[in-house]
């Protein structure tokens, strides 16, 4: 997979405009600065179109599939067209199908619950928790951090080739590491588990927001996504993909939406028809302005352009890259070098900090918010940073006081809605603050490291 270097063209790759783009914030050293949202990698901020879009169909809410009147045949109507706006933007083969759900950790649980039995499923231990966790019920192979895409591929070959050849087996892997931002050879390893016989689910939470995805076209078999990650305000997610698994598979809730016909026996039980469509699991009332959201962000994304805001996004990259090579204290993790391509996704740790504490101290002093701690990825966090597997240190709540070392990283995370001031600003606050120190006391509290307000600052 390719990352564009078109040219730019200004007039078109301005950052498209999001929502909290002129919130303000206090800082603990007096006053106030427009907030520097940098945590992109954990919920995007919502397109204004996306917002303007919502707000505009917001009165004509109704119930979707079942009711007569005029509102609910209205909203049935736009939460099926944007089943198949989506469909459009991945690429879905005709008959693929898209099944919404709350998020990717929903949808790839969704799957898991639909393997067929003795499924052999194989994912790496570079995964986040969303695709790394769900398959306890199946046969789970878990393949180590590769340290180079064609090591990915090879390592996936040699355990597709020892396993039975005979039953069905799935292969799980992400588009872009939520951790390091690398892409992923998804079109080698696609070919590798077909080869074999197995099938391929591509998480794409990290790669749908930055870079086109097209499940024809990489020839994997299912894709996930989650609305908020994609400039999506709410609670949605896609699980794409073929159709056979989920049609042969118990809905994965029982209830209204997935049923058919429901009729009573003579011996008093009840007889279910599931439906064979993407309703058969998504029973329940559905989340129409989640999914009409997630809709309205993949026609904004796709009519901006995806060359350009690839290539506005590689500018960032670089930007931001090259800034922190600068600071011979901090060490961005990767697994596929300084060459490998990726998306606005990048972990460092600082030498001399705790990670924690340097997350505060941009946030309090500068108005930056990033994220610290294992990014509920705590396998690969833990092979990036040379520690042991046993280590202490938890996603988000380090354990390691102010100064101290800790087992965690420290992410920055950009996108489409980013600013240049934004990371201007960041670059000078990592320097600031690895050259003069952070200006404030911090104190840990409640697992998370807080300025400390009974403390006068150090300068």
């Amino acid at each position: 997979m390719s990352v564009s270097t078109a040219a730019l063209d200004p007039s078109v790759c301005a950052p498209l405009p999001v929502l909290g783009q002129d919130v303000t914030v206090p800082l603990v050293t007096g006053g106030e600065v427009t907030y520097a949202a940098l945590d992109y990698a954990a919920s995007a901020p919502a397109l204004q179109r996306v917002w303007d879009d919502v707000a505009a169909y917001a009165p004509y809410y109704g119930s979707v599939h079942r009711g007569a009147g005029y509102l609910s045949q209205l909203s049935t109507d736009l939460f099926e067209n944007s089943r198949r706006t989506v469909a459009e933007f991945l690429g879905c083969r005709p008959e693929d199908q898209v099944v919404f759900t709350r998020s990717t950790t929903d949808s790839l649980n969704l799957l898991a619950a639909a393997i067929p039995a003795n499924c052999q499923v194989f994912v790496y231990e570079t995964e986040h928790h969303a695709s790394l966790l769900p398959w306890r019920d199946a046969q789970v192979t878990y393949l180590n951090a590769p340290r180079t895409p064609g090591q990915a591929v090879e390592t996936l070959e040699r355990a597709l080739a020892d396993r039975d050849p005979y039953g069905p087996a799935l292969v799980c892997v992400t588009g872009a590491s939520n951790v390091t931002g690398e892409l992923w050879p998804v079109r080698e390893l696609a070919a590798a588990a077909h080869a074999h016989g197995a099938r391929i689910v591509l998480d794409a939470a990290q790669l749908a927001p930055h870079h086109p995805v097209d499940i024809a076209e990489l020839g994997v078999d299912w894709v996930a996504f989650s609305g908020h990650k994609l400039h999506a305000p709410f609670g949605s997610g896609v699980l794409a993909g073929r159709a056979d698994w989920l049609q042969a598979a118990e809905p994965y809730l029982a209830g209204g939406g997935a049923s058919r016909k429901v009729a009573r026996r003579a011996d008093g039980g009840v007889d279910v028809d599931w439906h064979t469509t993407a309703a058969r699991h998504e029973a329940g009332s559905p989340n129409v302005i989640g999914v009409y959201s997630i809709a309205s962000a993949c026609k904004a994304l796709t009519e901006a352009g995806f060359d350009n805001l690839v290539a506005r996004e590689q500018e960032l990259v670089s930007r931001v890259r090259e800034g922190l090579a600068e600071v011979p204290e901090v060490q961005v993790l990767s697994l596929f070098g300084d060459d490998a391509p990726r998306v606005g996704v990048i972990s460092f740790v600082v030498r001399g900090w705790n990670s924690s504490h340097f997350a505060a101290a941009l946030s309090a002093e500068y108005g930056i918010g990033v994220r610290d701690g294992l990014f509920c990825a705590h396998p690969l966090v833990r092979t990036l940073l040379g520690s042991d597997p046993q280590d202490p240190g938890e996603c988000g709540a380090p354990e390691a006081e102010p100064g101290e070392r800790s087992l965690n990283a420290i992410r920055v995370s950009f996108g489409a809605g980013t600013p240049d001031e934004h990371i201007d600003r960041f670059l000078r606050a990592v320097t600031e603050l690895v050259r003069e120190g952070a200006q404030w006391k911090y104190r840990t509290e409640d697992g998370r490291c807080v300025p400390d307000r009974g403390e006068a600052p150090q300068v």
